[in-house]
């Protein structure tokens, strides 16, 4: 669905790939005309320079945000009887990676106003649990804010644990170190970085494709053998490894689109602020809360509201595309009950849960089209609020 109908799409991926077209289908040719479709200087090529869009020193391009969380914690030698510290308010992907690895997940709760890991959340499970094998803390930048960085970072060196960045969701994102005196990139901070390039990202591939980013020349020679049946050169296995590289195709089509994610992610700043001004008059709703220290750059715009589902149905009936992220927290689904979590173990993240409501957020959405999503809202939240008997 593009700008042209008469509804609002949540995700518009047709307008930027229509922009694009003619750089995308050249470099495309390029991949097919070489012939070299796994590896080589494409893939070597977007990997320098989305190390050098995230200030780091290397990127290791892997088949998806799932790989990357994984082979980071493998390359990282995180694994069985290791305990990973994360949140219940993300992907499944998050877990997924940390269980595959071999390792456990514990939750932590979230702070009630950035929905991001909770600081004190971490030191306390650390401080009630002297003897649990805790191995590292994987902080989720959701929604693409950052996690406040330098007390997760403070807290990792005190008790001698890794720090990886899920950030699958913040390519761009930026994070004010007080302890630095400078902004840091998402993927420049931790032991390593997971980035998803799934194709409704701020940087989207046109299929499945992630990366991992890292300081350490190592972790990424390491990750790089991982990702390659455990080979540092054909058939010579060095580790046990796996099938997780990032094909050529993708990446050549990434490397037309990194030049222009600055500006992209601009232009959902700009969103984000017009909808925080024109939200001002919507009775009963939250708008997303940026603190000093965060430059977040909105891969989803998501609002807080009571009757959230009924919302969302109201939205729907007016052509308005809305999404959850995340409607069922992880210690809650099925999938997951053998952890041993329950139904109120983390308070914050199951109360949000029932009321987040992404709107539509995308670098081609028009004011005109976000002036009419907030007339829809302000239709809906006033009646709510008379038939509540609010004045």
């Amino acid at each position: 669905m593009t700008n042209a109908g008469k509804g609002i799409p949540f995700l518009d991926l047709v307008t930027p790939h229509v922009e694009l077209q003619d750089e995308l289908m050249n470099a495309a040719k390029s991949v097919i005309t070489t012939g070299m479709f796994v590896g080589g200087p494409i893939v070597e090529k977007f990997e320098r320079d989305f190390a050098q869009f995230c200030d780091a020193k290397y990127c290791v391009g892997v088949s998806s945000g799932t790989d990357a969380l994984r082979f980071a914690l493998m390359a990282s030698g995180i694994g069985k009887g290791d305990i990973v510290l994360t949140v219940p308010n993300t992907f499944v992907a998050t877990i997924e990676a940390i269980i595959q690895a071999g390792a456990t997940p514990q939750f932590v709760d979230i702070d009630p106003r950035t929905y991001n890991i909770s600081v004190d959340g971490i030191r306390e499970y650390l401080q009630t649990h002297p003897g649990a094998p805790v191995k590292a803390i994987m902080p989720v930048h959701l929604y693409a804010q950052m996690c406040d960085m330098d007390p997760i970072m403070a807290i990792a060196e005190e008790y001698g644990l890794l720090v990886f960045e899920d950030a699958c969701q913040a390519h761009g994102s930026q994070y004010f170190s007080a302890k630095n005196t400078r902004w840091q990139k998402a993927g420049s901070i931790g032991k390593a970085a997971a980035f998803s390039f799934y194709p409704g990202k701020n940087l989207g591939a046109c299929g499945e494709a992630g990366a991992i980013t890292t300081n350490d020349e190592q972790l990424a020679t390491t990750m790089k053998m991982i990702r390659d049946h455990g080979q540092n050169k054909k058939y010579h296995h060095l580790v046990e490894g796996y099938n997780g590289r990032l094909d050529a195709l993708q990446a050549a089509l990434l490397s037309v689109k990194l030049p222009h994610l600055a500006q992209w992610n601009s232009k959902r700043r700009e969103l984000a602020a017009n909808y925080n001004e024109l939200l001002k008059a919507v009775p009963g709703l939250v708008t997303p809360f940026e603190p000093t220290w965060s430059k977040a750059v909105y891969h989803l715009y998501v609002v807080l509201v009571e009757n959230r589902d009924e919302l969302q149905q109201h939205l729907t009936e007016q052509g308005i595309g809305t999404g959850l992220h995340y409607p069922i927290p992880l210690h809650q689904q099925k999938g997951y009950q053998y952890l041993g979590f329950r139904t109120g173990d983390f308070p914050v993240t199951e109360k949000l849960a029932g009321k987040i409501l992404s709107l539509p957020m995308f670098p081609q959405l028009q004011k005109q089209q976000q002036e009419r999503v907030v007339e829809s809202l302000h239709q809906f939240c006033g009646k709510q609020t008379v038939s509540a008997g609010i004045k």
